[in-house]
């Protein structure tokens, strides 16, 4: 399937508005479920992205994860120049 206009401007505007949430908001916590289930996932061999995504957070308990501060200006800019594209495009 080829993206037409429409398909490339809804994911230009979502790419930035996810963006622009993660500009607004410094850190996302976790629910106890998806703490175990991320712990899960990434077991012994993710120690150490575990310490670099979570602060300060014991094991068994809700995770924090601080994402970088630049990637919301990376998808806000990816987003618009996929909006911009999509605008440029024959119907």
């Amino acid at each position: 399937m080829v993206p037409n206009r429409s398909h490339l401007l809804l994911a230009g505007l979502l790419l930035f508005l996810v963006g622009v949430q993660f500009r607004m908001v410094e850190s996302f916590t976790l629910s106890e479920k998806s703490s175990r289930v991320l712990v899960a996932q990434l077991g012994s061999k993710g120690t150490a992205q575990q310490q670099s995504l979570f602060g300060g957070a014991t094991p068994a308990g809700p995770r924090t994860i601080q994402p970088p501060a630049w990637l919301g200006l990376a998808l806000m800019s990816v987003g618009s120049v996929i909006t911009l594209k999509s605008l440029s495009m024959k119907g």
